[in-house]
């Protein structure tokens, strides 16, 4: 028997497993992923250090060749998905600059505005750039790092700082990187958004379609490692990317929700469509989506119970049990709303000031009934892209392919069907993203003769929940008092985020 070793560097863990041409996980192992740098010295700032990712790297192939033993050694390729909109700055010898911009960052958004107004407009990627662009990140370095700037060679994402120090090669993939190559590339004026700053477009490294080798690993390495040197390397994509794979979404006509501490949702198309506050990305083989990542999701769960005093001495890991328990409870016949913006919103609205809110509490509700209005609230937020994606597409989608975390809890599941109205498929992977990263890698090394091919051979099915007719009309109603709510307390939001009582 013969694996690949999938990775799946992820904003709360960092997983890897072995992998066979089936789908099946022989052996598997997570760590925690790295922690933020100095969290609370800058407010909107979120940093990791590069390398902490290399060594938590080093740690999982070690666990999991320990436990593996001789199946370790049958490892045929790497593949390695990860975090996005995450800029890692490295210097001319290789090195990391310094801490890399995480994806969760909203250190531009007081500034980003004023950069924006002297580019030039005509550029087809004016119009995308928010805090969370990456040519937000390049233009704060400028600005306000520009001895750090002086030494920047490229600017890589996470997994592709992972796959240079296993290879020795500085690419990324077209996928990752669609973002930042559109602002390097010349308007109609001839100027590009990176020149326009004073970067240099050259930052952006080399692009390769995310089924492509970018070289083998290295002699030398240390630990484990060192028995993989020779063995091809996937350029693999983003954990968006390759979780839509895991769960077989990966063709028109099906949507994709990954939902972990944060949520992504979009749909795909045979052709590229265009709607407010999404993404479209070529996602290769005359497939684009469109959709993209949330600031919230499961994250909002980990914020209740704690507040609510429901997580005991098992901590996080208590989180299913404390969940299930609250919405086992009765609810009161009236509902509340939840506005899930805890952290602003990245996908539909790109506002770092949008802030939560409950909405219609009465006398009677408790535990259980915020509880249910925060997973509610999450599941409009999802409908709110699946209605533009779909008016985008110009038809709606057959299934909602899910996975993630939260989609081992049976009652969010029903909740997302019921919401969306659309029938909502659960992988039998509980990562879907390392088992894209397996499709990816199989695909890459020849044992299927399409992505699609190597979709269907390792992709299964656990479970299947249709949406029911008498709690989809009552959600239809709630629905439109929820988009009512939003409106209304968005600028409520925006003016309390401005204000400083400290």
């Amino acid at each position: 028997m013969s694996y690949v070793l999938a990775v799946d560097l992820g904003g709360t863990r960092f997983r890897a497993a072995l992998v066979d041409d089936r789908g099946g996980i022989a052996h598997s192992c997570f760590i925690e992923s790295p922690a933020r740098a100095n969290p609370a010295a800058h407010p909107g700032w979120d940093e990791i250090d590069a390398d902490a990712w290399w060594n938590g790297l080093q740690a999982l192939t070690d666990a999991l060749a320990a436990q593996a033993d001789a199946a370790f050694s049958a490892v045929e390729a790497i593949a390695i998905c990860g975090v996005t909109r995450t800029q890692v700055f490295i210097d001319a010898h290789g090195a990391a600059i310094r801490p890399a911009i995480t994806w969760r960052d909203t250190r531009a958004a007081a500034d980003v505005g004023a950069w924006l107004a002297s580019m030039p407009s005509s550029h087809p990627e004016h119009g995308q750039i928010n805090a969370f662009h990456p040519w937000a990140r390049v233009a704060w370095l400028l600005h306000a790092e520009p001895e750090h700037a002086a030494r920047v060679r490229l600017v890589l994402e996470p997994k592709d700082y992972l796959n240079f120090r296993l290879t020795g090669r500085t690419v990324s993939d077209t996928v990752s990187m669609a973002r930042r190559a559109a602002a390097a590339t010349a308007g109609p004026d001839g100027v590009d958004l990176l020149t326009a700053v004073g970067a240099n477009p050259a930052w952006v490294p080399r692009l390769l379609d995310p089924l492509e080798v970018v070289g083998v690993v290295q002699k030398g390495l240390s630990g484990a490692l060192a028995r993989l040197s020779g063995r091809p390397v996937v350029a693999c994509a983003n954990d968006t990317w390759a979780a839509g794979a895991g769960l077989g979404a990966r063709r028109p006509g099906y949507a994709y929700n990954i939902s972990g501490t944060t949520e992504v949702f979009g749909a795909g198309g045979a052709a590229p469509g265009q709607a407010q506050g999404l993404m479209t990305v070529d996602w290769g083989g005359g497939h684009h989506q469109i959709g993209g990542p949330g600031q919230n999701g499961a994250d909002t769960v980990a914020w209740l119970l704690p507040l609510l005093g429901r997580l005991g001495d098992e901590g996080m890991a208590g989180v299913g049990e404390a969940m299930d328990a609250l919405l086992d409870a009765p609810r009161d016949p009236q509902p509340a709303l939840f506005l899930p913006y805890l952290q602003g919103e990245r996908v539909p609205y790109w506002d770092p000031h949008l802030r939560g809110a409950f909405l219609g509490l009465n006398r009677r509700h408790g535990p259980g009934d915020l509880a249910g209005a925060v997973l509610e609230g999450v599941a409009f937020l999802n409908r709110i892209v699946l209605e533009r994606a779909e008016s985008a597409l110009g038809s709606p989608v057959e299934e909602i392919r899910f996975g993630g975390g939260a989609a081992s809890n049976a009652q969010w599941c029903q909740v997302k069907a019921d919401i969306c109205e659309r029938a909502l498929v659960v992988g039998q992977a509980e990562q879907p993203g390392v088992l894209g990263a397996a499709v990816a890698a199989w695909t890459g090394l020849g044992r299927y003769g399409s992505f699609a091919a190597a979709q269907d051979a390792l992709v299964r099915v656990a479970q299947r929940y249709e949406p029911q007719a008498e709690r989809a009309h009552a959600y239809r109603r709630m629905y439109r008092q929820f988009r009512a709510a939003e409106a209304a307390l968005a600028p409520v939001s925006r003016a309390l985020a401005g204000i400083d009582m400290g």
